[in-house]
């Protein structure tokens, strides 16, 4: 049950060919500390359902115990670091019908073992002489770090006369025919089943890798990474909320006073919050990422491990899989269960400062200390406001007005600044109206192309110009917001063309600049564009990733500066405050109380009306600065915003607003425009 999916592949060729498969639960009961024996602890293998797809000949040698059959099984579950017990070899190949008693199996004779120790090598790698299975896969990236993508397959000398291989190419046979049925295949396995040039580049590393391992003895290495992973289980397993409920649910780990050797480096986690509802596996993936910790999450290809231990269903599975979910994706918790975990696993280059640093994340990003009662005022937890002798009572802040107003013609370059500005059914007039394509039709943005920040945009509405430009081009670039009826083909490729040219000098990159199709103007710069890559011509955003505006409070990014000043004092030496535009609005409002935009339902902006949509989700894009024309990158603010305005995964600032037309008129937002909002 606990194979990884490249053990679980191998079952198609046996249902394939007509033969039958079955998982097999392990059950191992464990000798008291105090109990003196040589025996070894108790083994019972209990199977699920027989699979079979089709009926053949294969099934009556099957009867008769005449047919090969093979036991695959881990040494160490890849998804909980539990060891198996490696007695299972010599149990199956010596007595299969006691150990598998009871299975439709058990009368079979002949039984061969594959271990997958390609989890199990790095720590604790099996004795052959004492465990004599058929085959076992090893992995060297798991061994060493490096490379990646190469290992190797042990098998037994008498095995491999039952291996029958009917591929074949460059390097594994002795000669071939091409127009007649003729080949005659090389003699010894590693010959016959190594197809085409071996990886030999990589392989050399393999020399250095094996070097490191004997100086280091692979006895230390165990205790060394048994020590790390017992200290970080023991930290988890204790954390408790404020409210006294537990935080940490370690997989495969339940009773942490049995004996090491049953568990490798792993430990294998979902996290709970105070209410018992879970943090998604995602969350903790994407924070831990901003603190520089790299973890895995998801069920790390192993199903049936995967759903033992989050009690998953084979209904909850399979609608599961019906409601999208899949391999890789986002969705993390379905139904109110974890669909994954959270895996951190340790080497033989792990420290011990590396585990106590994840430990003192997971405390300070996920554990809710007990609420403070200051005043009679709440003065912690998430999404309160920052103690500050600065911070006066709440009459003592002026009403809202709107600071200013920025247009960002082209998704990710620089935006500009207006005093007022006409309002369409989109938004702001030419807000997000153009964006940049790479040769492989991939959207282009500062995540990808952090330089687009500097590139600077301006748009003439007297004279129907978007201007461009970029130290990395010598002339501004001049593009007509309205193309005369006149412009012939040849004119308008020309155009296309000067137009690409300089938007591939300025990124540094093959690209060409896309203008959003409108029912009320058909025309784009890119005439040959894949079909349904614009939005829907119904849409009422641009090129915008979620709306049509995006509101940030001056009040709310001054106790963000506030926060990140008390947090760190490198960080304020090096670094300006941030101002608003780091968030690239579109609208700034001043007064108020920090953070009172989260409950604003809707909002009238001079005559205009809005709606919210709620908070932004902010992603390592704020990060990116442009500093004296320089492109910067760190992990702030979004680490510090992580810590407080955290919400189910997602990290809000700022406040999404959808434009209520006025099909009427034509109305204009304006600087200094009074902000009136409806609180929830």
């Amino acid at each position: 049950m606990e194979n990884h999916n490249s053990v679980l592949g191998i079952r198609e060729y046996a249902l394939a060919q007509g033969a039958s498969a079955c998982a097999v639960d392990i059950e191992e009961t464990a000798n008291q500390p105090d109990h003196l024996t040589n025996s070894g602890p108790s083994i019972k293998v209990k199977h699920r359902a027989v699979q079979m797809r089709n009926t053949s000949k294969l099934q009556k040698e099957e009867s008769k115990g005449d047919a090969y059959n093979l036991f695959a099984f881990p040494s160490e579950c890849n998804f909980s670091g539990v060891r198996f017990d490696l007695d299972l070899v010599n149990l199956i190949k010596e007595n299969a019908e006691t150990t598998l008693e009871g299975s439709p199996f058990s009368k079979s004779k002949r039984w061969m073992v594959l271990i997958d120790a390609a989890k199990g090598c790095a720590t604790l790698p099996p004795d052959l002489s004492e465990y004599p299975a058929d085959f076992v896969a090893v992995s060297f990236y798991k061994l060493f770090g490096y490379p990646t993508g190469l290992g190797a397959l042990l098998v037994r000398n008498d095995s491999a006369k039952l291996l029958k291989k009917t591929y074949f190419s460059g390097g594994t046979v002795a000669a071939s025919i091409a127009d007649i049925d003729f080949v005659k295949r090389r003699e010894r396995v590693e010959e016959s089943f190594e197809d085409g040039s071996a990886s030999f580049l990589s392989i050399a590393a393999i020399r250095h890798g094996f070097k490191l391992l004997k100086s280091l003895t692979p006895s230390a290495i165990w205790m060394h990474t048994t020590s790390l992973s017992i200290y970080v289980k023991k930290k988890l397993q204790a954390l408790r909320h404020g409210n006294g409920t537990g935080v940490c649910i370690l997989y495969g780990s339940e009773n942490l006073k049995l004996s090491s050797h049953k568990s490798g480096p792993t430990v294998t986690f979902n996290l709970k919050r105070p209410d018992g509802s879970w943090f998604g596996y995602l969350e903790v993936e994407k924070l831990a990422s901003l603190s520089g910790i790299q973890l895995r999450t998801g069920c790390f290809c192993n199903p049936g491990a995967c759903a033992k231990y989050l009690d998953l269903s084979h209904s909850d599975l399979l609608s599961n899989v019906e409601a999208g979910h899949v391999c890789w994706d986002e969705n993390d918790v379905i139904n109110g269960k974890p669909t994954g975990a959270v895996r951190v696993s340790f080497g033989y280059m792990s420290t011990f400062e590396e585990a106590k640093k994840f430990v003192d994340f997971i405390i300070s990003s996920f554990v809710s200390p007990p609420k403070k009662i200051g005043n009679g005022n709440v003065v912690s937890g998430r999404f309160s406001q920052l103690p500050s002798e600065e911070l006066e009572s709440k009459e003592s802040f002026p009403s809202h007005y709107l600071k200013s107003i920025t247009i960002y013609p082209i998704k990710s370059c620089a935006g500009f600044y207006v005093m007022r500005w006409p309002l369409c059914r989109t938004g702001l007039l030419h807000d997000r109206e153009w964006m940049v394509q790479g040769l492989t039709g991939d959207i282009l943005t500062q995540k990808k192309v952090p330089d687009m920040s500097l590139i600077r945009t301006f748009i003439d509405l007297e004279e129907g110009l978007l201007s461009v430009e970029s130290s990395r081009c010598k002339d501004k670039l001049h593009i007509k917001i309205k193309s005369g009826s006149h412009a012939n083909i040849l004119e308008n490729l020309n155009e296309e063309t000067r137009i690409n040219s300089w938007f591939t000098n300025a990124i540094g990159r093959q690209c060409k600049l896309l203008r959003y199709s409108s029912s009320t103007s058909n025309h784009c710069l890119n005439r040959n564009k894949s079909p349904g890559f614009c939005r829907d011509l119904e849409s009422n955003i641009n090129f915008a990733n979620e709306a049509q505006f995006l509101l940030i409070s001056e009040e709310s990014v001054s106790d963000l500066n506030r926060r990140l000043e008390a947090k760190d004092e490198d960080y304020k030496r090096a670094h300006e405050k941030l101002n608003p535009y780091r968030f690239r609005p579109n609208l700034v409002v001043s007064g108020g109380e920090p953070y009172a935009e989260d409950k604003w339902r809707t909002i009238k902006i001079g005559d205009n009306h809005f709606t919210s949509l709620g908070g932004c989700n902010r992603c390592q894009m704020i990060n990116i600065s442009n500093e004296a024309g320089l492109v910067k990158k760190s992990n702030e603010p979004l680490t510090t915003l992580a810590s407080y305005r955290r919400v189910k995964g997602k990290i809000l600032f700022g406040t999404l607003l959808r434009y209520e037309i006025d099909e009427k008129t034509q109305c204009w937002i304006g600087v200094g425009d009074e902000v009136n909002p409806d609180i929830e």
